[in-house]
């Protein structure tokens, strides 16, 4: 009942925005309704009214008021269509100068024949395609139609436009609105009498936890469980939080430790004064008290009991919690009675109680390790010993794949534990995996009941985001403007507001869904989805929303009301998928779906004829995301998508495919993806009639073809901008007028603007939302005209300033003299020839400045510094010198103390240079004032020495490119840094002084890359690593004269910490090693390397050097044609993730890699047994060497990419790979 009126509610509240347009009302007014009209729009209001209110106060179930509403729904949903469809009409009126779509005001003579000409043309025009976008219904009659049965280009680049009905579009709304409007009063009383009757709506509690344990024996988190105390622990339901606490609680330390334990369950309810008596009553009092429900006569009776006593509080699952509240339950334990130490631990699925609790580090409970949650899968299933059972091996194998789907719940794990011990069997089992089964079990106790009440939980509108989220694959990366826009573009939520942008409101709904848990934060703004949590809102949208994965699918699993539909494609052959893609066409009504989302690419003409025809009928989308290989293969209907608000067109990088020109009429568009359009970046010359496009997400050089820009008023970005002399449309006055442009702006062509009064239409002084700004002059520009550049000022809110080979003798005074842009952080200037530079003391927020190519500049230093105050620089982190050929010394000065927060100077191709703040060089440099520099990139310099960095305490990474002489002549002074962890040596000058210099130098490192130069080639130099604890990674590139030592122990074996090897053209480095009994038996490398890559090695070499790295989750062999298969250990492939092994062959000639063998050796010797391998990404030169059966059967579950090199020259499969091919994991990517 309550996703019916939730729907319900949503969809009229659709209809009635439409509605509340002038233009549309104006048009439903003036035509058949007449003055009944704003009777009925208030009736619908009323009944809104009254479902907002029964969606606060809760209904009981009423099949009969859930029939109406369903009805009112599908009502509203046909409407809204029918008003959108009005409008799309109005705005191609207002393009054209034509009035269609205008009402029709008054009963004269000129309306009267205006409509009469409607009415000829549709008797004329019936015959032609139904234009319809809603279900079956009565009102289904054509309102749009075009000039031809198939959209087609004219010779300036434009298409036909549609043409519009004005009598069926009448008729239609006229109709849908007078049902709506007799099924309101019946809903009306139905609601009067169920919301007067019924009870506030209750959410059913969540399991009460206890402090006695569930389970024996903790499972994993053995590191966590230590650093718990005084921590609050946030996780999704059935992650363990209530486990994992039960045994921290029954801790024999614990035990110890605190005189009085106390467990209170919070659950929902928040209630201060029941979870004060709760805790009152498990502390024990000294003498008889009286009970009492005063609160504060509660609290002193616990201060009196906790005298002299130390306590913990355990509070599991708080699902809500004001901080005034929080503050009060704590005030009895903040007193001075409680002895010091006691501790207080939180558990709960909601990350935003963590900041109510002013908790500090929080522990973010996750799914147990692979290998913890395999050993406590085991003994759900088998117990704590596995019995005998004649198809155990098997069953084991079974299980394994279950245990990769259930992403390491615990709880996951629990409930097929029970599912999998009603029948050992393998028919039981496999239709468990196949099926899954955990998925669909409904006990409060089970997995997907026990997330779901967290989903109740939401509000109405969250819970549709976080349901249509279904849509997008695993592990999907949601960034805000991308999922914004999509729920934006369904109608889920309203962005009519003015200071509401897209992407804040994506933020905003993102972290509010990562408050309640939904949600977890990526490194790089983006959120993921837990994939438990994905299938969860695959089930409670699967009325609305259909998620295909392919190939596994089938057609009658698909419910028959979806209106949204993903599919995941690959792009290998299944006749199955295309079979049951036949079905669903004729299962579903595709006139009916609103998205349409096909992820990854599809470059077999099958498949593009299939997606073509199966989705013909397609008519209402507002979103579509979709993969073209060539404009034939679009939808049919593709021209007449008149409701579409979002689409997301890609393409492969090899097609000549140009962007289809009837794009250019959706002019309902807000949002064009062509971030992944990676053919031709031309665009229609009339893609400015998308006048309400927000965002054009697009690399910057797309932006830069977009004619007439200015007719696109609404437009959030423009990354590039091209000034044309001789094209019309690509004048500075189109970006004066895009009112609302914000974040990044760069301006190329500026020598084609003749004037300042030109430069001034570019309005940028009243854009702030512009958060960078680039003016840039061709490098040929010889204009001096002042006047431009001053014209050009930008907002004072402009965070990041560019301007580049401005000719003009001064630079404008809103930078160079009275500072305009209070906020800027970063300046970029380059080719400019101003007789003085901006005085940069006076930009007091300035983080980054860089200075490029400024011809003139001897020094940087008080000069140009200028407007000098306690503020200045205060901010400053980063200073780039780049191609200053005259640029002498930075000189500091006095003023050096305001420097303190430098963390980067950036020097290349300044070969004057000879002075860095504060001193000279080489005798000494003062960086230590500098205090915070930790990266240090040298390019070009020949003045500085390794003598030179000592004094750089804090220095941790350390970049050289091209090690002169000069530079190295530090190592031979018994120099030694070492706080440097990471070491990067290009163009190294490889002697046995030198490498045997530098190890001394860095004794700390943990990263170290050496690429030697061309010189020296002809010594040999023996690599001896000296022993370290700290080395992890090694690279080793172009060292040619480099020799590794076969003697056990020796070279590698040093590096107790060495994890990651990579070897790149170093054709003697193992040449010692070549073959020989010696070769057998002693390994370069120790044993806990988990990453090994070798690129061309050219020395024969037997695979028995390798045998002892059975820790290895990495091998890459790439043009490595001499390795053999001698010595081959199959237990090296335990562990791996991502093997990639395979020659890069010219031709047909040159032999294969290894590959081929290597894997036939690991299923030959069944050392491995199926379904064990942990690939996740495999790439070889060998069809053959994968799509045999017994290769295939052993490939892990979670196997995500397979990547064939040269398959293209493969005509077609061996018979006994077609048999083989079906083994592959579904879920891996055939590139």
């Amino acid at each position: 009942m309550e996703t019916a009126l939730g729907a319900a509610n949503w969809l009229l509240g659709k209809v009635l925005n439409k509605l509340s347009d002038d233009l549309v009302a104006g048009y439903v007014a003036s035509r058949e309704l007449g003055l009944n009209f704003e009777k009925i729009k208030t009736d619908l209001k009323f009944t809104l009214g009254l479902l907002h209110e029964a969606q606060v106060r809760g209904v009981s179930d009423n099949p009969g008021l859930k029939g109406l509403l369903e009805d009112l729904s599908r009502k509203a949903d046909e409407a809204e269509d029918a008003l959108d469809e009005l409008h799309y009409f109005m705005i191609q009126d207002e393009l054209d100068g034509t009035r269609d779509a205008t009402p029709e005001l008054g009963d004269g003579l000129a309306a009267q024949a205006l409509h009469a000409r409607h009415a000829a043309r549709n008797t004329a025009g019936n015959w032609l395609s139904c234009f319809s976008v809603c279900c079956h219904s009565k009102y289904s009659v054509a309102a749009v139609t075009e000039n031809t049965s198939k959209a087609t280009d004219t010779q300036d680049g434009h298409v036909d436009k549609l043409q519009f009905d004005r009598v069926a579009m009448s008729n239609k709304i006229k109709g849908l609105i007078e049902d709506m409007h007799s099924i309101c009063p019946h809903i009306s009383a139905l609601l009067n009498i169920n919301t007067s009757s019924s009870k506030p709506n209750s959410m059913e509690r969540p399991p009460i936890g206890s402090t006695i344990r569930s389970q024996d024996k903790l499972y994993g988190r053995s590191i966590i469980f230590n650093q718990t105390i005084n921590r609050m622990t946030i996780g999704p339901g059935g992650i363990g939080k209530t486990t994992f606490t039960q045994h921290l609680y029954n801790d024999k330390r614990t035990e110890e430790h605190f005189t009085v334990r106390v467990w209170v369950c919070v659950s929902t309810n928040f209630d201060v004064l029941k979870l004060t008596k709760e805790i009152r009553s498990c502390i024990p009092a000294d003498e008889k008290e009286d009970e009492t429900d005063n609160l504060d006569q509660l609290q002193k009776s616990i201060s009196k009991r906790l005298k002299s006593k130390r306590i913990l509080i355990v509070l599991d699952d708080i699902w809500q919690c004001s901080e005034d509240k929080w503050v009060n339950l704590l005030a009895p334990f903040t007193t001075t009675e409680a002895e010091k130490g006691s501790m207080v631990i939180v558990t709960t699925r909601f990350p935003s109680i963590a900041d109510t609790v002013k908790t500090t580090n929080p522990v973010n409970l996750e799914g147990l390790e692979p290998g913890d949650f395999w050993v406590f899968f085991q003994a759900c299933v088998f117990g704590e010993v596995i019995a005998d059972h004649p198809d155990k091996q098997e069953l084991i194998d079974i299980a394994r794949q279950i245990a990769d789907k259930l992403k390491c719940s615990p709880l996951a794990a629990k409930t097929v534990g029970r599912l999998l011990k009603k029948r050992f069997s393998r028919e039981h089992w496999t239709h468990i995996l196949e099926k899954k089964e955990w998925l669909n079990q409904t006990n409060g106790d089970d997995i997907m009941p026990a997330l779901k009440i967290s989903y109740d939980y939401l509000p109405f509108h969250l819970q549709k985001c976080f349901s249509y989220c279904a849509l997008f694959p695993e592990d999907y990366k949601f960034y805000s403007l991308e999922i914004g826009g999509f729920w934006v573009s369904i109608g889920i939520i309203n962005s009519s507001g003015q200071n509401d942008k897209i992407e804040d409101i994506g933020t905003k709904l993102l972290n509010e869904l990562l408050d309640n848990g939904f949600l977890m934060k990526g490194d790089d703004n983006y959120y993921v989805m837990h994939d438990l949590l994905h299938e969860l809102a695959q089930i409670v949208s699967s009325n609305e929303c259909a998620y295909i994965s392919y190939p596994s699918f089938r057609a009658h699993d698909i419910p028959l009301c979806i209106r949204h539909l993903s599919i995941l494609m690959q792009n290998d052959r299944n006749e199955t998928f295309e079979e049951e893609m036949d079905k669903l066409k004729s299962r579903i009504d595709i006139g009916n779906l609103r998205s349409l989302m096909i992820f990854g690419e599809y470059r077999r003409a099958s498949l593009e004829n299939l997606l073509k025809d199966t989705f013909m009928e397609m008519k209402g989308l507002r979103v579509l995301f979709i993969f073209i290989d060539s404009l034939n293969y679009l939808p049919h209907n593709f021209s007449k998508l008149v409701h579409l608000r979002y689409l997301k067109l890609e393409s492969a990088y090899y097609s000549d495919v140009c962007l289809p020109s009837t794009v250019s009429r959706f002019y309902h568009l807000k949002f064009l993806n062509l971030q992944d359009w990676k053919s031709n970046c031309c665009l229609p010359k009339d893609i400015s009639r998308l006048v309400n496009l927000c965002h054009f997400i697009a690399p910057k050089e797309v932006h830069a073809n977009v004619h007439e820009v200015g007719k696109m008023k609404i437009l959030q970005e423009l990354k590039r901008f091209h000034v044309k002399k001789e094209s019309v449309g690509f004048e500075l006055g189109e970006l004066g007028q895009l009112v609302q442009l914000g974040g990044k702006l760069s301006i190329h062509g500026l020598e084609n603007v003749r004037s300042g009064k030109e430069a001034d239409e570019a309005r940028l002084m009243a854009k702030g939302g512009l958060v960078k700004l680039g003016l840039i002059w061709s490098r040929k520009n010889q204009s001096t005209v002042d006047d431009i550049l001053a014209n050009l000022q930008p907002h004072s809110n402009l965070r990041a300033l560019c301007i580049v080979n401005h000719r003009g003798p001064a630079g404008p005074n809103w930078l160079c003299h009275n500072i305009h842009m209070k906020n800027l952080e970063t300046l970029h200037l380059e080719g400019v020839s101003w007789s003085t530079l901006p005085p940069f003391g006076q930009i007091h927020h300035l983080r980054k400045l860089k200075l490029k190519n400024i011809v003139g500049v001897c020094q940087f230093g008080p000069d140009f510094i200028g407007g000098i105050t306690e503020k200045s620089f205060t901010h400053l982190k980063e200073v780039r010198f780049h191609d200053m050929p005259e640029l002498v010394e930075w000189v500091g000065g006095a003023n050096t103390y305001l420097f303190s927060r430098l963390e980067k100077i950036w020097c290349a191709n300044c070969p004057k240079l000879t002075a860095l703040p504060f001193s000279r060089m080489p005798d000494e440099l003062a960086f230590h004032n500098l205090g915070e520099v930790e990266s240090l990139m040298i390019s070009g310099v020949t003045s500085i020495s390794f003598v030179d960095l000592r004094k750089l305490h804090p220095l941790r990474n350390i970049e050289v490119i091209i090690c002169e002489e000069a530079f190295l002549r530090g190592l031979d002074d018994d120099i030694v840094l070492y706080s440097v962890q990471s070491l990067d040596l290009l163009k190294f000058p490889l002697t046995r002084k030198s490498l045997s210099n530098l190890f001394k130098c860095f004794p700390s490192l943990s990263h170290l890359y050496v690429s030697a130069s061309n010189e020296h080639h002809d010594e040999e130099v023996v690599l001896q690593f000296p022993p370290s604890s700290s080395l992890r990674d090694v690279q080793l590139s172009w060292c040619k004269n480099l020799i590794l030592p076969m003697e056990d122990g020796c070279a590698f074996h040093g590096l107790s910490s060495l994890e990651s090897v990579t070897i790149k053209d170093c054709d003697k480095l193992l040449s010692l090693w070549s073959m020989g009994e010696a070769a057998q038996s002693i390994n370069p490398f120790p044993p806990h390397v988990k990453e090994l890559c070798f690129s061309r090695e050219q020395s024969t070499l037997p695979m028995a050097l390798f045998s002892n790295l059975t820790s290895l989750t990495k091998l890459k062999l790439v043009d490595c044609k001499n390795f053999t298969m001698d010595g081959f250990n199959p237990l090296i492939t335990s562990n791996l993730e991502r093997l990639e092994v395979y020659n890069l062959r010219g031709d047909e000639t040159e032999p294969y890699s290894i590959a081929a063998d290597l894997l036939a050796e690991v299923a030959r010797t069944k050392t491995m047994p199926a379904g064990s391998f942990q690939l996740v990404y495999l790439q070889v030169d060998s069809i053959s060497a994968v799509l045999v059966a017994p290769i295939c059967t052993r490939l892990s579950a979670t196997l995500r990419e397979l990547h064939f090199m040269y398959a293209w020259r493969a005509k077609s499969f061996t018979e006994e790979q077609e048999q083989s091919a079906p083994h592959i994991p579904p879920v891996a990517e055939l590139l």
